[in-house]
């Protein structure tokens, strides 16, 4: 059976390909012309086949960055799975481990499917790479 977090990992691997490669450091950005905001991914740990990933819209006012949304995402590779960890915009911060031991699942259900939309978005807008920064890199 296929769950949301496997069709995730399915979709994040199309837009991804290299990603089992991926190591803490690893900056990728995308865009997919001037009428859409550029996505960003950082990866930002990796323990063995778990990679946890930041994945970023933002915009600038008045100077400052502002999320439209950021999530930080949890990659399993061995599972074939990708899960919402959290969820930011310019209005909230939310999380689906608030506290250890403690799982909001009407939020986790919530943000995995909207990751599988925000991903098939990703890829019928065309977005491309236009920059791959790995860790060993000079910036």
């Amino acid at each position: 059976m296929s769950t949301i977090p496997h069709q995730n990992f399915t979709r994040l691997l199309s837009l991804l390909p290299d990603l089992a490669t991926f190591e803490a450091g690893h900056y990728l950005r995308f865009e997919a012309g001037p009428a859409f905001m550029p996505l960003s991914i950082d990866v930002l740990f990796r323990e063995g086949q778990s990679i946890r990933l930041a994945m970023a819209h933002n915009f600038k006012m008045n100077g400052d960055l502002v999320p439209d949304p950021d999530m930080e995402l949890l990659v399993d590779c061995s599972a074939g799975t990708v899960e919402a960890l959290t969820f930011q915009d310019q209005r909230a911060y939310r999380e689906v481990y608030p506290r250890p031991g403690v799982v909001d699942q009407k939020l986790r259900d919530d943000l995995n499917a909207f990751i599988s939309l925000w991903l098939g978005n990703i890829k019928a807008q065309g977005y491309q790479l236009v920059r791959n920064e790995t860790p060993d890199e000079d910036n």
